[in-house]
C-alpha cells in the first residue's frame, strides 16, 4: 500500500527506523491541503505536523510503499486512532498523475503552534532526502 508522508516521516532515516522495509517511491503533492503544526509531543518537545483541508493550498511530501506490518508500526508511532486517524488521499506525482495513498490526520484540531527548531530540522532533512525544494 502507498503511504503519503509529509512531516517527520518524510525524513528517510526516521521512517526507516520505524519501518526498515518501507520503500521510497516518489515525491508527491497533496492538493487542497495545508501543512500545519499543532498540539504538543512530550517526546519531541514540539508541536507536531498535521494536514488540514484548505482549498488552493498544497502539501509537498513523499510516497512510501509499506506493508500491513509497516502500517501497524506506523499506527503505534502516530498513536492511531487516539491522536491521528487514517485518511485516503489523492496525491500527484511530478507528471501530475494521481495515486491513492493513506495519510495520517489529527483527529482533533488543536491550537496552532510553532515546531521546535530540532523537529523542523528533521522535517527539512526529509525535504532534502526527497529532493523537494520549496
Amino acid at each position: 500500500m502507498d503511504y503519503f508522508a509529509y512531516g517527520m516521516l518524510l525524513n528517510k532515516a526516521q521512517m526507516l527506523k520505524i519501518c526498515p522495509n518501507a520503500k521510497a517511491k516518489f515525491q508527491a503533492v497533496l492538493p487542497n491541503y495545508r501543512l500545519t503544526f499543532s498540539g504538543w509531543s512530550r517526546e519531541l518537545k514540539s508541536s507536531t505536523a498535521n494536514i488540514i483541508p484548505f482549498r488552493g493550498e498544497r502539501v509537498n511530501g513523499g510516497v512510501w510503499e509499506i506493508s500491513e506490518t509497516d502500517l501497524q508500526k506506523l499506527d503505534r508511532f502516530e498513536d492511531y486512532p487516539v491522536t491521528y486517524d487514517h485518511v485516503n488521499v489523492l496525491v500527484l506525482n511530478d507528471l501530475e498523475q494521481a495515486t491513492r495513498a493513506l495519510a495520517y490526520i489529527k483527529r482533533r484540531l488543536a491550537e496552532f503552534a510553532k515546531p521546535s527548531p530540532e523537529h523542523l530540522a528533521i522535517i527539512r532533512q526529509g525535504y532534502r532526502d526527497w529532493g523537494i525544494t520549496l
